[in-house]
C-alpha cells in the first residue's frame, strides 16, 4: 500500500519533522510505502503528480491549514493534529489502511460512489480543530516577523541605549532619513536597527489577520485580511482587532464563494469582485463598528499589565509558566507566547517582564529533560538519552519542542513535572523583575535583558524543580508492584522496563 502524507506545525521547526519521522517509521514497520511532504519553515518539496496518482490514502498531520489541499481530493484522507502523529504514528497508518479499504473511487465524470454499508466514512476535523488550525496558520506566518523584528529592536537598544526609542521627527531619525547616516556612530547603527525592527513589527497584526483569512478562504481572502489588520493597527485595536479582522474577512469570503453568479462573472470573481466587496465590507466594519470597542479593550488590558505588581504579577507568571509548558509549541503555548509578544510594541515595564517570564518558562521543558537524562540515565532509553543531548541546545535556544519526545512517550509523568517547573520559573522571573525586549533567542539574548541574573536564576530553579519531579515520578512508577494476574517473571521484567 502506498501512502502520502503532509505534516505541518505553526512554527514549522520541530513538530513538522518529528511527525514525518514518526509516520515514516510506522509505515515501514507495517510494510507500507509512504512519502511525506513537510510543510515547514524552510519550505517544502511538493509531492509529485506521479506519487499522488499512485497513492492509496493521504494522512494530514497538521495544526495549520495544509497548503494546496485540493491535490488530495481523489484520495481517502485521515486528518489529525501534528502531535497525534508523533505519539501514535502506528494508529494513523492503521486508520489510513481502513480508509483506503472502504474508499470507492468515482469513475471519470461520475459522482462519487457511496461507501459500502456499515463502512465508516473518514471524518474530517471538527469545528474547534478548524478554528485552531486557522488561528495557528496566522500565528505561524507571524513568527518570522516577530523573530527578525524583535531581535533587531533588541540589538538597537543594546547598541544605542533606550534613547533611540524616539518619535520619527527626532533629529537622529531625520539624519538617517535624509541620507546623513554616520557609519562611525554606534548610536546611529542602533537607531537603524531599531527602525528596521520596528518596520518588521508593524506587519505583525496585518500578517496575522491576512493569513487567518487565507487559511479560511484561500487567496481571495488575503486582501481583506491584510487591510482589516492594518485598520486594526490604525484604530488602536491591535492584536485583538487583528484576530477579529482575520476571522471576519475569512468568513465573509467563504460566504461570497457560495454565491451563484453568471458564467461571465465567474472568471473575475476571485481576482476582482471578491477582494473588492470583502475589503470594502471588512474596512467598514473595522472602522465604524469593531475597531474602537476593541481598542478600548486593548487599552484596558495594557493599563492592567502596566499596573501589575506584587501578588498579581506572581500569579500571572505562574499562569504563563503553566501555559508555556503544557503543550510545548502547541496552541496553549502559542497563546501565552503571542500574548507576550503583542505587549512588546507598547514598551511598558509590565509587558517586558511578561516577555521575560514567558521565555524563561519556555526554556525549562527541554533543559529539565536533558538534565534528567544525565542525573538518572537508567530511567531513560538510549533514544531518549540521545534526545536529551540535543535538548540542551534546544532549551538554551528557547525551543520548547525539544521536550516533546519525552512528553509523547510518558505524558502523565513528564507534562505535570515540567508544568510545575515552568510555573516556578514564571513566578520567580516576575518576582525578580527580569525584563526582555527580544521575543526569541533564549540564552543568546541574555545580554540584552534587564536583570539577566534574575532571569537565569528563574530558569535554573525551575529546571531543577522539573527535573526533581520527573525523576521522582519515574522512579516511583518503576517500583510499583505488578498486578498478580500476569505476574510471571517475564511480564514483571517487561512491565518494569516499559514503566521506566
Amino acid at each position: 500500500m502506498k501512502i502520502v502524507a503532509v505534516t505541518a506545525c505553526p512554527t514549522g521547526i520541530a513538530h513538522t519533522y518529528m511527525a514525518a519521522e514518526a509516520l515514516e517509521a510506522a509505515a515501514e514497520e507495517a510494510g507500507h510505502e509512504i512519502v511525506v511532504e513537510t510543510q515547514g519553515s524552510a519550505g517544502s518539496t511538493p509531492l509529485t503528480a506521479e506519487q499522488l496518482a499512485e497513492a492509496d490514502a493521504a494522512i494530514f498531520a497538521a495544526d495549520v491549514e495544509v497548503r494546496d489541499k485540493e491535490r488530495f481530493a481523489h484520495l481517502p484522507q485521515v486528518s489529525v493534529g501534528v502531535k497525534k502523529a508523533i505519539s501514535g504514528g502506528d494508529l494513523l497508518i492503521a486508520q489510513a489502511e481502513e480508509a483506503a479499504k472502504n474508499h470507492v473511487p468515482a469513475p471519470a465524470g461520475a459522482p462519487a460512489a457511496a461507501a459500502p454499508a456499515g463502512a465508516k466514512a473518514p471524518t474530517g476535523p471538527g469545528a474547534a480543530s478548524k478554528v485552531r488550525a486557522w488561528l495557528m496558520t496566522g500565528v505561524s506566518h507571524v513568527i518570522p516577523f516577530v523573530a527578525a523584528g524583535g531581535l533587531l529592536i533588541a540589538l538597537g537598544f543594546a547598541l544605542g541605549g533606550y534613547q533611540i526609542n524616539l518619535p520619527d521627527d527626532d533629529p537622529l531619525y531625520k539624519t538617517i532619513l535624509d541620507g546623513g547616516f554616520s557609519a562611525g556612530s554606534i548610536t546611529a547603527w542602533g537607531a537603524l536597527a531599531f527602525g528596521i525592527g520596528s518596520a518588521a513589527f508593524n506587519f505583525l497584526v496585518p500578517v496575522l489577520a491576512g493569513y487567518i483569512a487565507y487559511a479560511m478562504a484561500d487567496r481571495p481572502a488575503l486582501v481583506p485580511g491584510f487591510v482589516g489588520g492594518a485598520i486594526a493597527v490604525t484604530t488602536g485595536a491591535g492584536f485583538l482587532g487583528g484576530l477579529v479582522a482575520g476571522f471576519v474577512a475569512g468568513g465573509l469570503v467563504m460566504w461570497i464563494k457560495t454565491w451563484r453568479v453568471p458564467r461571465a462573472l465567474a472568471g473575475i470573481m476571485p481576482v476582482l469582485v471578491i477582494p473588492l466587496l470583502s475589503t470594502a465590507v471588512v474596512g467598514l466594519l473595522m472602522y465604524v463598528i469593531v475597531g474602537r470597542p476593541i481598542a478600548l479593550i486593548t487599552e484596558g488590558l495594557t493599563n492592567w499589565l502596566n499596573g501589575l505588581s506584587g501578588t498579581n504579577a506572581v500569579l500571572l507568571g505562574i499562569l504563563l509558566g503553566l501555559m508555556m509548558c503544557f503543550d510545548m509549541g502547541g496552541p496553549v503555548n502559542k497563546a501565552a507566547y503571542t500574548f507576550a509578544v503583542a505587549g512588546l510594541s507598547t514598551g511598558s515595564e509590565g509587558a517586558l517582564t511578561i516577555m521575560a517570564a514567558v521565555m524563561a518558562a519556555g526554556m525549562v521543558p527541554p533543559l529539565a529533560m536533558a538534565l534528567a537524562t544525565v542525573v538518572r540515565k537508567s530511567l531513560f532509553t538510549d533514544v531518549e538519552r540521545e534526545n536529551g543531548r540535543a535538548a540542551w541546545l534546544l532549551g538554551a535556544s528557547f525551543i520548547s519542542e525539544g521536550a516533546i519526545p519525552f512528553a509523547a512517550a510518558d505524558p502523565f509523568r513528564v507534562i505535570p513535572s515540567i508544568m510545575a517547573g515552568g510555573a516556578v520559573t514564571g513566578a520567580l522571573s516576575m518576582t525578580l523583575g527580569a525584563t526582555l525586549r527580544a521575543p526569541h533567542g533564549g540564552i543568546f539574548v541574555v545580554p540584552l535583558m534587564g536583570n539577566p541574573l534574575g532571569f537565569l536564576v528563574a530558569v535554573v530553579v525551575g529546571t531543577l524543580v522539573a527535573t526533581a519531579l520527573v525523576v521522582a515520578l519515574k522512579t516511583f512508577a518503576r517500583r510499583r508492584p505488578v498486578q498478580a494476574e500476569a505476574a510471571t517473571p517475564e511480564t514483571v521484567t517487561e512491565r518494569e522496563t516499559v514503566s521506566a
